[in-house]
C-alpha cells in the first residue's frame, strides 16, 4: 500500500486535466488495496478539493473563452462592413459558447407588423428558416412582451406563452426541444431576438443566460451601427446630389434666361404659335409642335390642365394651352422621356405664352368676322349699295365678289340652342375666313355666302360639304340649305337677299323631310325643287325645267333618241291606263309580253324605286313637262 501524501494522484490528474470521474480512481484502489479508514478519508478529502479546483479551472476556461469571444465580436464591430457577416459571426459564436445544437436571431418588421427569421446556425429545417411570427406569438412574442429573457427546458409542455400552427410546425420541424430567448435592445425598444436551442431536455444556468444576452447587445449594436452608416451614406449621397444641382443651376439659370429674352421677342414681333414650337425646340434640343385640341392626347392635356404643368405621355410631354376655361390645343416635346424641372418650366412657360398668342389671335379673329358679318348683312339688307364700295371692302377681307358664289342657310340642332348657335356662327365664320367668304348670324341660325370653285361640284354640292365640315367643327348635327349660285354679288346685290330666301326654303323643306343634319339645294328635290327655286327670270325657269326634267327622264328620254324605241310614249299609256298593263297593251296594240319588257327596260334606266309613289308622281310630272316642251320645240 502507498504511503504517498494523499493529494499526489489528484495533482497529477489535475496536471493533465483529467475528466471527473477519473478522480474516482484513487479512492477505489486505495479501497481494494485494504488502505486504512484514515487513508481513505484522507483520499475522499483530497478528491473534494480536486473536483472543486478543477471546476474552478474549468469555470475561469469558460469566462476566458466568453471574454476572448466577446472581445472578438466586439473588434467585429469596430470594422463592420457586412451586417449579415456580423450577425452570422454572433450566432455562431453562441451556440459554440453554450454548447447548444442550434442558434438563430429574429428581427421585428414594423412595416408588416410581425418578426422573421434573420440568421440561421445549425438548422436543418428550410421551413423553420423561412418563419414569419405574428407580434407576441411563441417564446420570442414573451420576450419581445416582456423585454426580459425567457428559456423553457421543453417547448411544447410550456404554456406560459402563446402557441400557434405556424410556429409549433417550424419548431417540430427542426425537432427543438430546450429554448432560450433573450432580447436585442435599442434604448427601451426590443428590436428583436436571440435564440439558443436544443433538440433534447436541457437546463440553461445563469451564467449561459447572462452570456447569451452579451452577445444579443452586440447583435444590437450591430444593428445600429449599420442603420447609422446606411443613414450616413444616404445622407453622402443627398449631399453628392445637391452639390450636382448646385453645380448646374448656373447653366439653366443662363438657359432660362436665354428662353425667356427668345419668347418675349417673338411676342413683340407677332410671332405665331408654330415660331413658340420652333423656339422651345432648337432650346431643349427636340422635337415641339403644336397640337389642335382634337389631335392632342386627350387624358394628357386633361392631366395639365388640371395639374397646371407638363406630364409626361409615354415617351413625350404634354403642356396644355388654354386661358378662360377655354382649350386651344397642346405642347407637344416628343422623344425626351426624361426632363429636369427647369426644362420642364420652359415648356410650361412657351405653353403660356403660346395661350396668349392664340387669345390674341382669336380676338383679332372675332374683329374679322364681325367685318365680315356687316359686309354679308349690307347685301342682304340694303341691295342698293355702290357695287365699287363693296368690292373694296371685301378685298380688304380678301374676298372676291365677282366671282359666283352661293348663299347657304344653316342651322343646329343642339339641345342647348343659344350655346350652340353661338357655335355654329363661330364655326362658321372660320369657315368664310378660310374660304374667303362672308358669314353672319341671321333668323336664329347662320348664313354664308362662299365662292363656287370650278371642279368642286355645283351648290348641292356645297352645301354637302358644308353641313359635314360644320356639323364636324361643332359636335352637332348641321342641316343646310343653298341656292342657285349668284354670278357676281357685287354686281348684283338683289340677288343675293333673293337667294337667301331660296337657301332658306330649302333649309325648311330639308327639316320638314326628316333630313336634318344634311346639306341640299333646291336640284336635290325634284320637281318640290321647282317650288323651292321660286319665280326668276324666264330663261332661268326654263333651265331649271330642264334640268328637272333630264334628271328624271333624261335616260329614258336618251335611250329612245339612240335606239328608236317607244319607252316614252309606253310610260305615257302606263300611268294613263293606272298602272296596268293589260289596260297599257290595249292602248298601244302591242302584245302584254311586250310592254313587261319595256317596262323592265324603264326599271334598269331609272331604278328599281322608280314605281315608288313619290318617284312615280315626279316620273309623270317629268313626262308632262317632257311632252309640253317638245310640242312647243315643234
Amino acid at each position: 500500500m502507498s504511503h504517498d501524501q494523499p493529494e499526489t494522484p489528484y495533482l497529477e490528474l489535475l496536471a493533465r486535466g483529467a475528466p471527473a470521474e477519473a478522480y474516482e480512481r484513487p479512492v477505489l484502489r486505495a479501497r481494494a488495496e485494504g488502505a486504512p479508514a484514515a487513508r481513505l478519508a484522507a483520499l475522499e478529502r483530497a478528491k473534494l478539493l480536486a473536483l472543486r479546483v478543477r471546476g474552478e479551472l474549468e469555470g475561469r476556461r469558460r469566462r476566458e473563452a466568453e471574454l476572448s469571444a466577446l472581445f472578438e465580436t466586439a473588434h467585429d464591430l469596430a470594422g463592420l462592413r457586412d451586417l449579415d457577416a456580423v450577425l452570422q459571426a454572433i450566432v455562431q459564436r453562441a451556440r459554440s459558447l453554450l454548447g447548444t445544437e442550434i442558434a438563430y436571431l429574429t428581427l421585428n418588421d414594423p412595416q408588416a407588423g410581425d418578426t422573421y427569421m434573420r440568421v440561421t446556425d445549425g438548422s436543418v429545417s428550410a421551413r423553420f428558416q423561412q418563419l414569419r411570427l405574428g407580434m407576441g406569438e411563441g417564446l420570442g412574442g414573451l420576450v419581445a412582451q416582456s423585454a426580459r429573457p425567457y428559456v423553457t427546458e421543453s417547448y411544447f409542455d410550456d404554456e406560459r406563452f402563446q402557441h400557434t400552427r405556424t410556429i409549433d410546425a417550424g419548431v417540430h420541424d427542426e425537432g427543438l426541444v430546450a429554448i432560450l430567448g433573450v432580447p436585442l435592445m435599442l434604448g427601451s425598444g426590443v428590436i428583436g431576438v436571440l435564440f439558443a436551442a436544443d433538440r433534447r431536455a436541457r437546463v440553461f444556468e445563469r451564467e449561459q443566460i447572462a452570456l447569451l444576452g452579451s452577445f444579443a447587445a452586440h447583435a444590437a449594436v450591430a444593428i445600429d451601427t449599420a442603420n447609422l452608416l446606411a443613414e450616413t451614406r444616404s445622407a453622402l449621397a443627398e449631399l453628392e446630389a445637391a452639390n450636382e444641382i448646385i453645380g448646374d443651376r448656373s447653366e439653366v439659370i443662363e438657359r432660362a434666361s436665354e428662353v425667356h429674352d427668345r419668347l418675349t421677342e417673338l411676342v413683340l414681333r407677332g410671332g405665331g404659335v408654330h415660331d413658340v414650337a420652333a423656339a422651345v425646340a432648337e432650346v431643349l434640343s427636340g422635337t415641339v409642335e403644336f397640337a389642335e385640341a382634337h389631335r392632342a392626347p386627350a387624358t394628357a392635356v386633361d392631366r395639365s390642365r388640371a395639374d397646371g404643368h407638363a406630364v409626361r405621355h409615354g415617351e413625350d410631354w404634354i403642356a396644355a394651352v388654354s386661358a378662360s376655361g377655354e382649350l386651344f390645343g397642346a405642347l407637344v416635346l416628343r422623344g425626351h422621356p426624361r426632363l429636369d424641372p427647369m426644362d420642364q418650366r420652359t415648356l410650361e412657360r412657351a405653353a403660356l405664352v403660346t395661350s396668349l398668342l392664340q387669345l390674341a389671335r382669336r380676338t383679332a379673329d372675332e374683329a374679322e368676322q364681325r367685318v365680315r358679318g356687316e359686309l354679308l348683312d349690307d347685301l342682304l339688307d340694303a341691295p342698293d349699295r355702290e357695287p365699287r364700295l363693296l368690292r373694296e371692302r371685301a378685298a380688304r377681307l380678301r374676298a372676291d365678289l365677282d366671282a359666283p358664289h352661293v348663299v347657304l342657310a344653316a342651322g343646329i340642332d343642339a339641345p342647348d340652342e343659344a350655346a350652340g348657335r353661338q357655335r355654329l356662327w363661330s364655326a362658321a365664320s372660320h369657315l368664310a375666313a378660310t374660304r374667303h367668304g362672308l358669314a353672319a348670324a341671321r333668323d336664329g341660325g347662320t348664313v354664308l355666302l362662299l365662292p363656287l370653285a370650278e371642279g368642286e361640284g355645283g351648290a348641292d354640292a356645297l352645301a354637302r360639304r358644308t353641313a359635314r365640315e360644320l356639323g364636324t367643327a361643332v359636335h352637332a348635327a348641321v342641316t343646310v340649305g343653298a341656292s342657285a349660285p349668284v354670278a357676281a354679288p357685287a354686281a348684283g346685290p338683289g340677288e343675293v337677299a333673293s337667294a337667301y330666301a331660296e337657301a332658306q326654303r330649302c333649309l325648311e323643306a330639308l327639316r320638314v323631310l326628316g333630313r336634318g343634319g344634311e346639306g341640299a339645294a333646291a336640284e336635290d328635290f325634284g320637281f318640290l325643287g321647282l317650288l323651292l327655286a321660286g319665280a326668276g327670270d324666264g330663261a332661268g325657269d326654263a333651265a331649271r325645267v330642264a334640268g328637272f326634267v333630264a334628271r328624271t327622264i333624261g335616260a329614258v328620254v336618251d335611250y329612245d333618241t339612240r335606239r328608236g324605241t317607244d319607252l316614252v310614249r309606253t310610260l305615257d299609256a302606263y300611268f294613263a291606263s293606272g298602272m296596268s298593263p293589260a289596260r297599257t297593251k290595249d292602248e298601244l296594240h302591242v302584245h302584254v309580253n311586250t310592254v313587261a319588257q319595256r317596262l323592265e327596260r324603264v326599271g334598269r334606266l331609272l331604278g328599281p324605286d322608280w314605281q315608288s309613289p313619290s318617284r312615280a308622281l315626279e316620273v309623270q310630272l317629268a313626262l308632262r313637262l317632257h311632252r309640253l316642251a317638245t310640242a312647243v320645240a315643234r
